[in-house]
């Protein structure tokens, strides 16, 4: 039942069933001395009190942003050989940021869909099953070198190229020859921009961050009345949080074209599968007309495996440079559900419901870039706090 916003439906309708529609009630009948038994008008299920039951539910999601904020490029160019500035490696330009990764702006949900199944026995015990996920949500963001805020520059138009701090690659990565009118001058040596992250065109940035969750577990009456039930639940607990980095720079020549090996692409992705076992409680109680109210608290110790993947590679796919690594860390997590459900027939159950699922002590990428090329180790950081926050509708059966 708490599996779904309507997976807790299940239970009310299959532990109140009875052959009537209109009416359901406990094996012990609620009496008071004096009066007459009192039936509940309880949601019906099926009449059998056993058997299979699954439901299916769309979700509209939303979680915590797992990045931190990392300049990725400014305006300008690098005097590599000293040629124009007389002083090797100095920056040609304003340096104003012209790519970090604070710009991708606002968040919003992403739909997604859980699937939940299960058997319930005679004596009242369940087993199921719950599966779902998150759509993965890209943000994005991105800088041209010609295209300069207002098209305000600099005298000497530096502030049309985009610089970043790369270093330590090979020659592979070396971008076009001729970049700039002083590439032209028989006098002035050719690849004094060394680099494609050096004078670049083009440079665009992504955020994709995606989340799986799923339970294994046995659930068990505890106390009932004939409007109410409390029930404890335990098994096995999944969650994953899938989140990659990239970054595409594009370098032209004077002409502004590009080829394939002029273009660098790094992706850092940070892959978090975590499993434990989890523990909880829930109680629903039927308010009326067919409808029931549920809530569900559970709690879960999680082994986090964290995966890191770094990758620098060119455009044309000859060249690449990448990283592993494996991290392990202890996730507490809690998570709370709260159902709606609507019995309009026998055997068929409605739903709508919150869930917010926290955990604490996962990884997130505080600097997403490793600018040195030779030792590909960017900066991961502990997120105390993470949050998924999933509205969900959907339809439950009991078979």
């Amino acid at each position: 039942m708490r599996h779904s916003l309507f997976g807790g439906l299940w239970v009310a309708a299959a532990l109140f069933a009875t052959p009537t529609v209109s009416q359901a009630q406990f094996a012990e009948p609620y009496a008071i001395p004096g009066r007459p038994e009192v039936i509940a008008p309880l949601p019906t299920g099926n009449p059998s009190g056993n058997g299979f039951y699954g439901s299916l539910s769309v979700l509209f999601g939303t979680q915590s942003f797992g990045l931190g904020d990392q300049t990725v490029a400014v305006r300008g160019l690098i005097d590599v050989a000293g040629f124009l500035t007389g002083q090797p490696g100095t920056l040609i330009g304003s340096g104003f940021p012209a790519l970090t990764t604070d710009q991708f702006g606002r968040r919003s949900y992403s739909p997604g869909y859980q699937i939940n199944m299960g058997y319930k026995f005679d004596n009242g015990v369940s087993v199921y099953g719950r599966f779902g996920q998150l759509d993965r949500h890209k943000y994005s963001a991105g800088a041209t070198g010609p295209a300069t805020p207002f098209f305000r520059n600099r005298n000497d138009l530096a502030d049309s190229y985009l610089t970043s701090a790369v270093f330590n690659f090979p020659a592979d990565f070396a971008g076009p020859d001729i970049e700039t009118t002083e590439d032209l001058n028989p006098n002035f040596p050719t690849g004094n921009f060394y680099g494609i992250w050096n004078g670049a065109a083009v440079m665009d940035i992504q955020f994709e961050q995606g989340f799986t969750y799923g339970d294994l577990a046995a659930r068990v009456p505890m106390f009932e009345t004939e409007y109410s039930r409390v029930y404890g639940f335990a098994g096995l607990r999944y969650g994953w949080f899938f989140e990659r980095f990239y970054w595409r720079t594009v370098g032209t020549d004077i002409l502004g074209i590009s080829f394939p090996q002029d273009v660098a692409i790094y992706t850092n992705t940070l892959s978090q599968r975590m499993y434990g076992p989890m523990l909880g409680c829930g109680h629903e109680i039927y308010v009326g007309k067919r409808f029931a109210v549920g809530l569900d608290v559970s709690g879960a110790a999680l082994m986090n495996l964290a995966k890191e993947r770094v990758k620098y590679k060119l455009g044309d796919e000859t060249t690449q440079a990448k990283r592993k690594r494996l991290e392990y860390e202890l996730v507490p997590n809690v998570n709370a559900d709260f159902n709606l459900m609507w019995y309009p027939i026998e055997g068929v159950q409605i739903s709508a419901g919150y869930s917010f699922q926290t955990y604490w002590g996962t990884r997130y990428m505080k600097e997403p870039i490793a600018f040195n090329f030779g030792a590909l180790d960017p900066a991961y950081n502990i997120k105390a706090f993470r949050y998924v926050s999933m509205f969900n509708f959907g339809v439950g059966f009991f078979f």
